[in-house]
């Protein structure tokens, strides 16, 4: 009953409303203001401060950049494996597994289209139909930065307006095609050992979302795809940052046929840190 309530009023609340609210309350330098939110924050969830790039919560200007702030140095140590995919982002495996007919597994009995997700053609998302995808949940309590699982170089940027229903784990539940309905950025690059889509899913409260090469990027009535010549090209190498969400979400990593194997028992629910190997070529 709560989790049909719950699903519900996502539909009737003004979500983009919310979502400006969130953006200038997260972004005020007042210090009293932003001080009593990162500390009821930090209350609230288990954050590990231990692992912050200062020594106190309230050194941050604002509670955004609080939110979306880097770690220590080694505090995400880069898997050394050559032949290895590294995780892009903390959090958990939402889902994961195969490509097929052109479909995502959302949850067990839903799953949404390939070319909707990344906002591409049939024919253009067709090339990786038979390949793998991995699902990342980040939990408002994650290190929020997302980091390159394999080198490359940016060919391709997607922005694609949408919903912002909540992407926690009882959402995905109720509403089909979730992450091809929400607001999301489609990152596309080659170049590399193996070609690959970076997909930043937008939620509830998430304002807007950053990217290395791009600086932010909000909301807007109408799509945009940006594609990048050999000299505009951004590069990557593993582990690189690659963006970050201006409040929590999920990360899609979309890889071909025949060009990555997930670790063997990887599986939904699985704690992940960023840097970490969790595949292979």
């Amino acid at each position: 009953m709560f989790d049909r309530l719950f699903v519900a009023l996502q539909f009737v609340l003004p979500t983009r409303l919310l979502g400006r609210v969130v953006y200038r309350a997260t972004r005020s330098r007042v210090r009293w203001f932003k001080n009593t939110l990162i500390r009821a924050f930090v209350a609230a969830f288990p954050v590990d401060v231990t692992e912050m790039d200062t020594a106190d919560t309230c050194d941050y200007e604002s509670f955004n950049a609080f939110f979306t702030r880097n770690l220590a140095p080694n505090a995400r140590p880069v898997d050394p494996n050559p032949a290895g995919i590294c995780c892009p982002a903390d959090g958990t495996v939402q889902q994961l597994g195969p490509i097929a007919d052109g479909r995502l597994l959302q949850v067990k009995g839903l799953d949404y289209r390939l070319d909707q997700l990344l906002g591409v053609s049939p024919a253009d998302a067709a090339r990786f139909d038979g390949g793998v995808f991995l699902t990342i949940y980040l939990a408002p309590h994650n290190y929020h930065r997302v980091h390159a699982p394999s080198a490359g170089r940016v060919r391709r940027m997607n922005f694609i307006p949408g919903a912002l229903f909540s992407v926690n784990e009882t959402t995905a539940r109720h509403i089909p095609g979730l992450f091809a309905r929400n607001e999301r950025v489609a990152c596309y690059f080659s170049d590399g050992p193996a070609d690959y889509w970076l997909v930043f899913v937008g939620a509830m409260n998430v304002a807007s979302i950053s990217t290395a090469w791009a600086g932010e990027i909000t909301a807007q009535r109408t799509g945009r795809q940006i594609s990048y010549d050999d000299a505009e090209a951004f590069p990557l190498a593993k582990g690189d940052y690659a963006g970050h969400f201006n409040m929590g979400s999920t990360v899609i990593v979309v890889y071909p046929p025949e060009s990555v194997i997930w670790d063997h028992g990887l599986a939904p629910g699985d704690p992940l840190t960023a840097g970490r190997e969790i595949g292979r070529r």
